[in-house]
């Protein structure tokens, strides 16, 4: 039977892993149940988890003789090998009469239009839907629900909802990130093993030490999130318009879950036949002394800063089906002349000399760094709004200064790495009085691509997740011109992404990759921790947080609006491989520029305006290029994808 609270539908969603524990939550007292197949789904990894087409279609038809819906996921990002095994996927879930289903990749939303598949869409937590902008973007695409944001508090899902008339879904109970969704690529450039397809090998429950100016901070567990907690707050979620509870598991045993699920319906019940005389703590207790981590509101209420980060049981392995650690402390992989062998075999077109030269792009992060970047005549520089501390944002006065000497140079306006409801306005008003002195817009979500690609020059950031034509396809079609590769692509995967594309291509091609973005601010801890001992760090300046592993530091950039960008200890370069990189698709190399010094700055920008002038010497050129951090690295491109394993190239 429907829940209804004055005129508002309830849903209470449960997990299932696996079609054993779905027999037992259909019998609870929830209203949906989610589950994923065995293919692209966010969760991989565990043996014996996951549903058969068969079991899929038996599912749907239990839980709909006891008036239950299901929703399946279909939720990681495709590479362009995956879309005919997806369309098939597609295909066989149109047959079968479920509810709808939860994605990821807007290459699945191109997919469903392109065949006509009648299925209900709803966006994954995974798209990381954030602003109003992007949810209309959503539903003129088709989408009927969009599961909001991690970072999203209930006063902005309640203002999104009430502007868009979508359905909403949000997580009330399990599992937290403290990582914004989609914008998590350590596991990737580490292992290969990519967090947005289902394969997270959890680095951010590592333990680490901080450091800063010199001294060392007694943190375990900096990056560790609690567990979801919504259980006493039934009215604010009802008040927010949320439709539907989503409660987190597909992971978890049976007898965890149906407790769960009937705790929560429980609790919305008596809500909803008792909203005066409602006792919101119950069972509280209950599921206090049951608990897995410690419990946290997350961001329903605003920032909950260090009180986000949990402790219990980490580092036990307690969590996980094997009993031990997901993962250890283990080094980024350091750049091999081997890997560039195996990225030139998989590039098209790799010994053609290209008929006009690829062009460089630098982001910088002050206005010393753009003057440098004009005077020495780099084709375009990307003005960063997310920028590093100590440095302070770009002022209109030197903005104009800029487009006043910047000669044949391109000055380009690049987003925040995430456009949050309350950024939507500034942004707005900045380039409705100020847009015209840009050349284009370096753009990092969809909904600011949808307001602003008819109006600009549009390129679609890495972050955007861009994996394979049909999303690039999609994104064309709201007026992107041309896109950056994602810095998750394995070599395999980058050289056939290439060879498709419909859409110029940017690559990075140097700087440290940010693999971690993240609302909570890591800086905090030594505001609130004492010292345990003075040492320095390793690779950059002591004014700059790291990350310390028995492995290496990563350090952590704040920027002005107080979030954190945890970037790799290596440095990503391609420079070895530029011989190889001559495919026509590709137009723009990009140095990631705003954590160097101006010598520094000025060594890499010569040394890349050389190689794409003369490819054959990029070589010679990477032999010369003395550095100062920890060491290169090819991230994710170390890797190829092969029976759908990643797996390290041998050496030759």
């Amino acid at each position: 039977m429907t829940r209804i609270f004055n005129g508002k539908t309830i849903e209470l969603l449960a997990p299932a892993g696996n079609f054993e524990i779905f027999s037992n939550i259909v019998q609870t007292r929830c209203d949906a149940i989610y589950l994923g197949g065995k293919t692209l789904n966010m969760r991989m990894i565990r043996k014996g988890f996951n549903f058969t087409n068969t079991e899929i279609k038996q599912a749907i038809k239990q839980a709909h003789a006891v008036d239950k819906k299901v929703y399946v996921t279909v939720n990681n990002l495709l590479h362009d090998l995956e879309i005919d095994e997806a369309l098939d996927y597609l295909s066989f879930l149109a047959s079968t009469e479920v509810d709808g289903i939860i994605v990821q990749d807007l290459g699945i939303v191109e997919l469903c239009k392109e065949h006509q598949l009648s299925l209900p869409i709803h966006s994954s937590v995974m798209m990381n839907v954030h602003n109003l902008d992007y949810v209309h973007a959503l539903k003129e695409s088709g989408v009927t629900r969009v599961v909001l944001s991690r970072e999203m508090d209930l006063k902005t899902a309640k203002y999104i909802q009430s502007q868009s008339g979508l359905e909403t879904e949000y997580f009330v109970h399990g599992d937290m990130c403290t990582v914004n969704g989609s914008n998590c690529y350590f596991s990737s450039t580490i292992w290969g093993n990519s967090s947005n397809r289902g394969r997270c090998f959890k680095p951010c429950r590592w333990s680490y030490r901080v450091k800063k100016d010199g001294h060392l901070y007694p943190t375990e567990y900096p990056l560790a999130a609690k567990d979801m907690y919504m259980y006493e707050h039934i009215p604010e979620l009802i008040e927010a318009n949320v439709t539907s509870f989503k409660i987190e598991g597909r992971m978890r045993e049976t007898d965890f879950i149906v407790d769960l699920v009937n705790t929560y319906a429980d609790a919305i019940d008596r809500y909803i036949s008792d909203p005066i005389g409602y006792d919101r703590k119950e069972q509280a207790e209950h599921l206090f002394n049951n608990r897995k981590r410690d419990f946290t509101t997350a961001y329903a209420f605003g920032n909950p800063g260090l009180q986000f980060i949990n402790t219990r049981y980490e580092g036990t392995g307690k969590f996980y089906s094997t009993g031990k650690m997901f993962s250890t402390p283990t080094e980024e992989p350091e750049l091999q002349v081997h890997y560039i062998k195996k990225i030139a075999e998989t590039i098209p077109n790799s010994n053609n000399k290209q008929s006009e030269l690829p062009r460089l792009a630098v982001k910088v992060n002050n206005i010393d760094q753009a003057q440098l970047c004009i005077t020495l005549g780099v084709d375009r520089i990307y003005l960063a709004a997310d920028v590093f501390f100590p440095d302070q944002p770009f002022t209109i006065e030197q903005i104009k200064e800029l487009i006043q000497i910047k000669q044949t140079s391109e000055v380009f306006f690049a987003f925040p790495q995430m456009v949050n409801q309350s950024q939507v306005e500034q942004i707005d008003q900045f380039l409705h009085l100020y847009g015209h002195l840009f050349d284009g817009l370096l753009v990092t979500n969809l909904g600011s691509i949808y307001k602003y690609g008819r109006d600009f020059h549009v390129i679609a950031d890495y972050n955007v997740n861009i994996y394979n034509q049909k999303a690039s396809q999609f994104y064309k079609s709201l007026g992107t011109n041309e896109l950056t590769t994602s810095i998750e692509a394995k070599a395999d995967q980058l050289g056939q992404f290439i060879a498709r594309s419909q859409l110029p291509i940017e690559l990075i091609a140097h700087g440290p990759l940010k693999v971690m973005y993240l609302d909570l601010d890591l800086y905090d801890n030594t505001k609130v921790l004492d010292p345990i001992e003075e040492q320095d760090n390793r690779y950059v300046a002591n004014h700059i947080l790291t990350l310390q592993t028995d492995k290496g530091e990563n350090p952590v950039y704040r920027d002005q609006f107080g979030k954190n960008h945890l970037l790799t200890m290596k440095t990503f370069c391609l420079l070895p491989a530029f011989r190889h990189l001559q495919a026509p698709q590709i137009k723009r190399y990009r140095i990631e520029g705003q954590t160097y010094t101006l010598d520094r700055l000025e060594t890499l920008i010569s040394t890349y305006q050389q190689a794409i002038a003369q490819p054959e010497m990029a070589g010679d050129l990477f032999e010369q290029l003395n550095t100062d951090t920890a060491g290169y690295t090819l991230g994710a491109l170390t890797y190829q994808y092969q029976n759908g394993k990643p797996t390290v190239p041998s050496k030759c």
